[in-house]
C-alpha cells in the first residue's frame, strides 16, 4: 500500500516514457517535463509504449519508491496523449493498478450532514 505524504495526489504521464529509466531518471522527467516536485509525496505514473507495463514513483518521506507492474494478458487503460499530466483520484488510481477501466469509476460524493 502506498501512503502519500501530501494527501493522495496522483499524476499520470499521458505519453509513454523510456522504460529503461529508473527512479532518478523518472524524477528528473517529472521535474523537467512537468515542472513538478517529484519529492512532494505525490504519485507519478508512467506507461510503456505497449501499455502492458507501468512504473510509478513516490516519495514516502524517507526515500523514493519505484514500483513496476506488468499485466499478463491485457493492456492498461490510458488517456489520450497530452502535454500536461492528468490528475486522477485515489479510487481511479486503484482501478488503474488493477487493469480495469478507471475512467468509468466515479469517486463517491461526500456531503455535509444537515441538522434539523
Amino acid at each position: 500500500m502506498i501512503n502519500s505524504v501530501a494527501g493522495f495526489r496522483v499524476f499520470i504521464a499521458t505519453e509513454p516514457v523510456d522504460f529503461r529509466k529508473g527512479m532518478d531518471g523518472l524524477a528528473g522527467y517529472v521535474a523537467n517535463t512537468f515542472s513538478l516536485d517529484p519529492y512532494s509525496g505525490a504519485v507519478f505514473v508512467f506507461r510503456s509504449r505497449r501499455a502492458d507495463r507501468l512504473k510509478l514513483i513516490v516519495w514516502d518521506g524517507t526515500g523514493l519508491i519505484l514500483l513496476t507492474k506488468r499485466l499478463s494478458r491485457k493492456s492498461f487503460v490510458w488517456p489520450k496523449a497530452q502535454g500536461d499530466p492528468l490528475v486522477i483520484s485515489k479510487i481511479q488510481f486503484d482501478a488503474l493498478l488493477e487493469g480495469i477501466e478507471w475512467r468509468q469509476v466515479v469517486p463517491p460524493r461526500t456531503h455535509k450532514p444537515t441538522f434539523l
